[in-house]
């Protein structure tokens, strides 16, 4: 059990794993920016470090910052919420070498699995089924506006890091995919210190259904059914319902 974690991140969820860690007697130690000096996360745990500015890209995405603050404070174990550098690999990596606990996936399963281009490879290479588009990095708008006439309109232009909504655009014309293209550029760079964009085929009327599996380092793995996610707000999800409605016990049961 450790007795002291960093939480690398901000808001609702730095509060949810505060009050988990205090539930089981453990410090915590907040990190914060310039604008979350007042915030409820930094409040509400046993220490507190500053650091830097509040542009995320020059605080919370900062492995140095982050990794400063685990020095000084003595943390055994780093939880990195979600966004920020949950999906990381060299954060994990960082962890690793100073010997303090991750909580969360292995550098290995960040690598192959954060990363939307790597993991659809990898689905694609495993027989599962992916939604069509361009697999490779698009450098330019004008490379973008052909990729997305090769894949036929609407397309959804995506950045390959991190997540939550942040870093994609819809494009419907050649118009929307240059301005989408470098929107969703300056917004991945800004999010997650990665600008790298790819584009697929915009569903128009998905269901967004997940299911979530979890492994430890014992080599322990378990699923824990799905969760209906297609209720969202700007790709972000508002609701998630478990069990989905849109499931039949047959769907469910289906292993292809």
């Amino acid at each position: 059990m450790f007795n002291k974690i960093l939480i690398a991140n901000r808001g609702e969820i730095a509060c949810r794993i505060i009050k988990s860690a205090q539930s089981m007697g453990i410090k915590t130690v907040a990190i914060y920016s310039d604008a979350d000096v007042q915030a409820l996360h930094v409040k509400m745990a046993d220490e507190a470090v500053h650091i830097g500015p509040s542009p995320a890209n020059q605080s919370y995405i900062v492995i140095e910052k982050v990794m400063d603050a685990v020095r000084k404070t003595g943390s055994q174990a780093v939880h990195p919420g979600y966004g920020f550098l949950s999906e990381n690999r060299l954060f994990a990596e960082a962890l690793e070498a100073e010997g303090v606990a991750f909580i969360g996936p292995s550098a290995y399963a960040i690598e192959s699995m954060g990363d939307k281009i790597t993991s659809k490879q990898i689905a694609q290479k495993a027989g599962v089924n992916t939604v069509p588009g361009y697999m490779g990095l698009v450098t330019d708008a004008k490379e973008a506006v052909k990729i997305s006439n090769e894949i036929g309109y609407p397309v959804m232009i995506k950045a390959s890091a991190g997540g939550g909504g942040k870093g994609m655009r819809i494009a419907w014309n050649d118009d929307g995919a240059r301005e989408g293209f470098q929107s969703s550029k300056n917004e991945a760079a800004s999010s997650f210190g990665d600008d790298r964009i790819f584009i697929e085929k915009f569903i128009t009327q998905p269901r967004h259904i997940e299911i979530q599996v979890l492994a430890d380092s014992h080599g322990n793995c378990i699923y824990l059914n799905e969760r209906e996610c297609s209720i969202q707000r700007r790709n972000q999800k508002v609701i998630e319902e478990a069990p989905s409605p849109f499931l039949t016990p047959e769907i469910r049961k289906n292993d292809g």
